[in-house]
């Protein structure tokens, strides 16, 4: 897969110390950069962006301006950023939420895939398949069994219609053949404050909000959704272990408008490259469940998107999903 090679790609590159090479990229920046955000102020994205951002201020001599405009999940800052200049001045945090979206809805504004230019990915961010400890699985293939066995009778629940955690148990419904009921809520927290209260049974949601529970013994955490085990929740397996092939998570990186210049699109490459790489950026980054990426060019990016959308269209196609 794509995404698998993508994951594999500058393993080995060297951390350098980032130096802006300003006569490169005509001078630029020379005004401050605003950097728009789709989801709420607070949100792991916000505190990426900023992190990110502080560190480009610092290193670039511009301010980087974080401007956070949510709604329509992540859509109005894209099509804001789409419809901007491509001077390099105005610049988007991008997300899975951009590819799903890409995927889920067809009559979007702007083509995300072709208006954004990639940048760099920053880090991924891992969900967990959880339940009570009190349901019968103890195991995904216990889970697996007891779903068949009772057909229609489980509710997943997720932040939304649409959203990564949505998605990611569509996948999983898909590859183990198994009927869940969606739930979708308005937000993460009232979704995980059902699972808590055991109005719902099964959530696959992101490590910053869950992970807590987990170590806490409230929810029991039956899978991983990348494709490997994770250091941070030893003895937890990976859904793949079952379903080989299956992988799900959240991502996040950086965009420009189509047509931004290639030597400031690679004067920003470098900076978010050495900014994820930054020992307390990266430490931040690792407390909010992220999983750094290694260094990686806009191309490299680039095929990552149009792959991860390919994915994505599969599984709303399956699920017949539309748009809320």
């Amino acid at each position: 897969m794509e995404r698998r090679r993508f994951l594999q790609w500058g393993a080995s590159a060297a951390a350098v110390p980032f130096v802006a090479d300003r006569a490169f990229a005509f001078d630029y920046p020379t005004r401050p950069v605003h950097m728009l955000v789709g989801q709420a102020a607070g949100s792991s994205s916000d505190i990426s962006a900023r992190l990110i951002g502080q560190y480009l201020s610092e290193h670039l001599g511009q301010q980087f301006v974080i401007d956070i405009r949510p709604g329509a999940t992540g859509n109005i800052a894209t099509e804001a950023v789409a419809h901007s200049a491509p001077d390099g001045y105005t610049l988007l945090l991008v997300n899975s939420q951009n590819t799903i979206n890409q995927a889920l809805i067809p009559t979007l504004p702007f083509d995300f895939v072709h208006d954004i230019a990639p940048i760099a990915i920053t880090h991924r961010v891992a969900m967990i398949m959880e339940v009570l400890p009190s349901f019968p699985a103890k195991t995904v293939p216990e889970f697996i069994a007891y779903a068949k066995a009772n057909p229609g009778k489980i509710n997943m629940a997720s932040a939304g219609v649409g959203g990564p955690q949505h998605m990611a148990g569509e996948l999983f419904k898909y590859m183990a053949h198994i009927d869940l009921v969606h739930v979708p809520y308005h937000g993460t927290t009232p979704a995980l404050t059902d699972l808590l209260a055991g109005n719902v049974q099964v959530m696959f949601d992101v490590t910053p909000t869950s992970l807590s529970h987990v170590k806490a013994g409230a929810l029991r955490a039956l899978a991983v959704t990348t494709p490997e085990r994770l250091d941070f929740l030893p003895g937890v397996p990976a859904v793949a272990e079952f379903l080989p092939g299956y992988e799900a998570f959240g991502w996040i990186g950086f965009g420009a408008p189509k047509d931004t210049p290639a030597a400031i699109i690679a004067t920003l490459n470098k900076g978010i490259n050495a900014a994820a790489a930054d020992p307390a950026i990266k430490a931040r980054l690792l407390d909010l469940g992220g999983l750094i990426m290694p260094p990686n060019t806009p191309a490299e990016f680039g095929k990552f998107i149009a792959s991860d959308t390919a994915n994505w269209t599969k599984v709303v196609q399956f699920a017949h999903l539309v748009p809320e």
